[in-house]
């Protein structure tokens, strides 16, 4: 008697083809690499580092208050939030973007109309916006 062979159709495969796992992984990836910048919002906002003096300014910043009250006033001027991003936008386009925007708002207001405040201004198209606050004693 010769040597018993196998045929080749009764041959088991014991190995796991990957090539699917590998090619789902891949798409993936690629989704949460286009949608992971999506998902983070927020509005940046660039604080300058303490100092013991002033920060120079090159002109004169436009200011953004709210008092207490929760009334809006641009440089004195007292407007709604509507008109405010009316007349930043128009600001914007006089006078460009690179303008400093300082933002000087109570403590006691609601958080939720100082961030609508700081989304209008980002908005407009200021990058540039500080906040004014009182030291500590």
């Amino acid at each position: 008697m010769g040597p018993i062979r196998k045929n080749s159709r009764n041959n088991l495969m014991s190995d796991i083809n990957v090539t699917p796992f590998v090619d789902v992984m891949l798409v993936l990836l690629i989704i949460f690499m286009v949608t992971a910048p999506m998902m983070t919002q927020g509005v940046d906002v660039d604080l300058p580092e303490t100092t013991s003096k002033p920060l120079p300014q090159k002109e004169n910043p436009i200011v953004v208050s709210i008092t207490k009250n929760g009334v809006i006033k641009l440089n004195q001027f007292e407007l709604s939030q509507k008109v405010l991003k009316q007349q930043l936008m128009e600001k914007a386009k006089e006078g460009g973007t690179d303008v400093s925007i300082f933002l000087k708002a109570d403590k006691s207001i609601p958080y939720g109309l100082a961030i609508s405040v700081m989304a209008d201004i980002k908005e407009a198209g200021f990058d540039k916006l500080g906040m004014i606050t009182q030291p500590r004693d």
